[in-house]
Order: C-alpha cells, then sequence, then structure tokens
C-alpha cells in the first residue's frame, strides 16, 4: 500500500475530522485522524495492518520475537500486525505517568518491534523503547501506520510508516488566527471527547 490507499482508507471510514483539534502531544491542528473509525471495521484494520507487517518483515528480516503496543491506541494495531507476523502482541500501559510493561515477562535480549497507529512527535513511542529497554528486550525499530510528521519526529529507533501523511500541527501560543477562532476539542485516547 502506498500513502494514498492508506488515506483512502482512512477517507472512506470517515476518520479526516476538519476542526481544531488539541492533540495528545498538546499541539493543534486543523486535520485530526480519526483511527477509533478506521479500527471499528475489521476489513479495513486487517488490510493496513497486513501492509505494515510486510514492510517490517522487508525492514527486519531476520525476524522479530513479538510485537509491542503502547496503550490504548496501539493495542489494536499491534494485535492485528502480530497476527500478520505470526509473533505474540504484548503492551506497556501507564502506571505513575510511565509506561511499564506489566501483564507479561520477555527473555533478556527478545528482539521487539513497537507498532504505533499514528506518530505526531513520536513521544509515546520514545516512551515505549525506554519501558522496552528497562526489561531488556531488544528494540529493534517501530512501525505505525501514518506518520504525520512525515519523518521529522525522533522516535529513537528506526521508523518504518505504512503512510506519510504531513499535518500542520502548532504550539497553542504560535497557532494560525483562523485556527485560533475555532473552539478546541480534545479527541485523542488521554481526553475525553470533551471540548477544551
Amino acid at each position: 500500500m502506498d500513502t494514498d490507499e492508506v488515506i483512502e482508507v482512512f477517507r472512506e471510514a470517515g476518520a479526516i475530522l476538519e476542526g481544531h483539534f488539541i492533540l495528545t502531544s498538546g499541539l493543534r491542528s486543523p486535520i485530526f485522524l480519526q483511527k477509533a473509525r478506521v479500527f471499528m471495521h475489521a476489513d479495513k484494520t486487517e488490510k493496513l495492518c497486513r501492509a505494515l507487517a510486510e514492510k517490517i518483515r522487508e525492514q527486519f528480516p531476520d525476524g522479530i520475537d513479538y510485537v509491542v503496543g503502547p496503550a490504548i491506541g496501539g493495542l489494536i494495531p499491534s494485535y492485528e500486525t502480530s497476527r500478520h507476523l505470526g509473533v505474540p502482541s504484548i503492551w506497556v500501559e501507564r502506571e505513575n505517568g510511565e509506561f511499564r510493561l506489566k501483564r507479561f515477562d520477555i527473555d533478556e535480549g527478545a528482539r521487539i518491534v513497537i507498532v504505533e497507529d499514528i506518530v505526531t512527535t513520536g513521544l509515546s513511542i520514545r516512551e515505549t523503547v525506554t519501558a522496552m529497554v528497562k526489561v531488556g528486550a531488544n528494540v529493534l525499530g517501530a512501525a505505525c501506520i501514518i506518520d504525520r510528521s512525515a519523518g521529522k519526529a525522533d522516535v529513537g529507533v528506526p521508523l518504518v510508516a505504512l503512510a506519510q501523511y504531513e499535518v500542520p500541527a502548532y504550539p497553542p501560543d504560535l497557532m494560525p488566527e483562523e485556527l485560533a477562532k475555532i473552539p478546541p476539542v480534545k479527541p485523542g485516547s488521554r481526553y475525553t471527547n470533551a471540548p477544551a
């Protein structure tokens, strides 16, 4: 799949929203990719994650032992991608504000790839890398369905993206005037769907 095909799947699902959004990173954007509207369709999710698994295989031909997803946003794509790779899916979750591998034990040196849904700043992946290194994992890299930074985000490891889709994102004090006039909403996984 190429970027246009991935974006078309999001369009078909009604997952490209326009307005004034406060992203999980705190940045503001006129466009929000509501991946939940894609993930509610098993066929669309399967199509995207099968293609992502193929890219992961190409990037890491020696194989991996686990796919790791950051909770909560990465759980569905990491699970579905792991299914196509034929390896277990595990996840990190927040405890006292930090990601931690709570429910699983892995062998020292286990080869892992982190799978995320959408990358904006790369913070969730960087935090997942830290958590996995603490438990002795060999973090080979990360993968995502959409890199909305178009390669600019530093995730701390090599990143495989199914699609590069640069979407503007601004610090709150540097927003364009037309965006600032629209009431903001916080649709990300760390927030409720309430106005800001």
